[in-house]
Order: structure tokens, then C-alpha cells, then sequence
């Protein structure tokens, strides 16, 4: 079998081993692959695998040896899923390998939103403290979690462990999703969004990305938070309309933002949350730990050795 990786630095920038992958079959790895490129580097491959580089319809179509492609990730919306399975190849994802790690980088989002420990940090480091008339200082408001109200919009494993840890900090806990689970853990109280938004201090976006969920945080939502509240998005950059997003920030109507994701990655120079005000963006790295990349290796490994098997496991389409 000829395998063909698209954009493997992501997942594996040389800190990890493809030689399980190796051992499956002829293996072409590419760092990354521009679109103009796609078609001529999977040609003749019979596995695919994609982080971010786009499958779509027509370019399956000039692939007739195809019969599956492996998605670098979760989420799978750069593969026509019904494009290929009218042509009968398997798209496999894998779910769960970053739970823990997003997790964390949320919450180091909101400490940092809370406490500016980076700038307090950079400000001792220039000589500021040194040179203080106090034993200390602050820039900003410093906010305690304990009591406040933190609400969790998409409730499956990562919404989840974000809800524990939020609870572990003396957060009362809101959620909503698309279902209802129940039972509900423990100290969790289900909300309607919009009541989900108007009550949190915090509100944290881990849902997936569907037409009803697009600019699911919009100028009206944002209205209805809490003068001083947060909003944090790990999930993805098009849950927010950006644009109202920053203007909430730059009027104060929000205290700050945390963000992981844009709806462009990398974004546009003119990016308007690029200066807005209180505003911190990390890029995409929440899912990208040691140990969160290692995982995926795995699971990327062992979809395929499924898929040869006969038995494909995490199939989506």
C-alpha cells in the first residue's frame, strides 16, 4: 500500500517516530502540501492522511486507487465526507487524544485573563519591582474563580473535564449542549444558552462547528453577558463572530477574551482581535502537547492497521 501524509509537521515537527506508520507500506511523508500540489502528491496513493491540507470533491475524483484518508484530528471538515463515501473510501478521525490538554489550556487562558502573569512577569523581569517604592504592584484587576459562575457550552469529554476543573476552583457550574446528558455530574446545573451566557462570569466554548453552531457567540449573545465576564474558545474560531467579539472588547463590555482559534489560521495581519483590547490569542496550540501528539500518533497508526484489517474503527463517513 502506498501512504501518502500530506502536512505531517504538526503532528510530528521531529520530536516523534513514524516508523509504525513506515512499517504499513510505502510512506511518503510531507511536511506540508500547498493546494496546487494536493492531486500530484496523493496520485496513486491508496491512503491519505490530512491535518489541515483540503480534500474536496474533485480532487477525489482524480484519485481513482484512493480507498481511505486518516484525519490528523477530530474534526473532519476538510474532507467532502460524502464526496468520499460515494466513491467508497473510508475518512477515519481521532477523537479524544487532547482532552486533557485542551482542558489545561483553557484554564491557562483564564489565569492568565485573571492574574497577567506573563505581563507582571515581563515588568519584574525589566526591573520594575526592583525599582518599586512597595513590596508589590499590579496593572490589573486581579479576579478570584472561587464563587464565580462558569459556563460550559458543549458538553461532551472536553466540556467535561473543563466543567471538573472549573468546579475545582470553587466555579459554579453552568452547561448546555445539543443533548441533555443525564445523569448530570455532580454540582452541574443545566441552562438554556441564552441563559447559559446572561448568568456566567465565564463562558467557554468546546462545541463542534455546524451550520446552527456558525457565529453561535454574536453581537446579541454578547450582549446579554455580564459586564466584567470572559469568554474563552478553545473549540473553533467560527463560533464567534469575531468582528462583534472585538467590539465588545474595545468598548469594555467584555473584560477579556482567551482564544485558541480563528476562524483564519493563520489569521490575516488586519485581523481585528488582533489588537483588540484584553484580547489573548495562543495559535491553535491547545491540542498540541507532547503527550496529546503522541496519543494521536497512535491512534493514527492504529485506524489504518484497522482499516487493513478489515475492521476501520473511527469511521465518519
Amino acid at each position: 500500500m502506498k501512504i501518502v501524509v500530506l502536512d505531517g509537521h504538526t503532528l510530528n515537527p521531529g520530536d516523534l517516530s513514524w516508523d509504525e506508520l513506515r512499517a504499513l507500506g510505502e510512506c511518503e511523508i510531507h511536511p506540508r502540501t500547498p493546494p496546487e500540489l494536493v492531486t500530484a502528491r496523493a496520485a496513486g496513493a491508496e491512503a491519505v492522511l490530512t491535518n489541515k491540507v483540503v480534500l474536496e470533491a474533485a480532487t477525489l475524483a482524480a484519485l481513482p486507487g484512493l480507498r481511505y484518508i486518516g484525519v490528523l484530528a477530530t474534526g473532519c471538515n476538510v474532507v467532502d465526507t460524502a464526496a468520499a463515501r460515494a466513491r467508497g473510501v473510508t475518512v477515519t478521525n481521532v477523537p479524544g487524544y487532547s482532552t486533557k490538554s485542551v482542558a489545561q489550556l483553557t484554564f491557562a487562558l483564564l489565569l492568565e485573563l485573571t492574574h497577567r502573569v506573563g505581563h507582571h512577569a515581563d515588568t519584574v523581569r525589566a526591573g520594575r519591582w526592583s525599582a518599586s517604592a512597595d513590596f508589590c504592584y499590579w496593572d490589573f484587576p486581579l479576579r478570584e474563580l472561587d464563587g464565580l459562575t462558569f459556563g460550559v457550552v458543549g458538553f461532551g469529554a472536553i466540556g467535561r473535564e473543563v466543567a471538573a476543573m472549573a468546579a475545582a476552583f470553587g466555579m459554579r457550574v453552568l452547561a448546555h449542549s445539543r443533548r441533555r446528558p443525564e445523569p448530570l455530574p455532580p454540582g452541574v446545573e443545566w441552562a438554556p444558552l441564552d441563559d447559559l451566557f446572561a448568568r456566567s462570569d465565564v463562558v467557554s466554548l468546546h462545541c463542534p462547528l455546524t451550520p446552527e453552531t456558525r457565529h453561535l457567540v454574536n453581537a446579541e449573545r454578547l450582549a446579554r453577558m455580564k459586564p466584567g465576564a470572559f469568554l474563552l474558545n478553545t473549540g473553533r474560531g467560527p463560533l464567534v463572530d469575531e468582528a462583534a467579539l472585538a467590539a465588545a472588547l474595545n468598548t469594555g463590555q467584555l473584560a477579556g477574551a482567551g482564544l485558541d482559534v480563528l476562524s483564519a489560521e493563520p489569521p490575516p495581519p488586519g485581523h481585528p482581535l488582533l489588537t483588540a483590547r484584553n484580547c489573548l490569542i495562543t495559535p491553535h496550540l491547545a491540542w498540541a502537547s507532547g503527550a496529546a501528539r503522541a496519543r494521536l500518533m497512535r491512534e493514527v497508526v492504529a485506524n489504518l492497521r484497522a482499516f487493513l484489517a478489515g475492521a476501520p474503527r473511527n469511521v465518519v463517513n
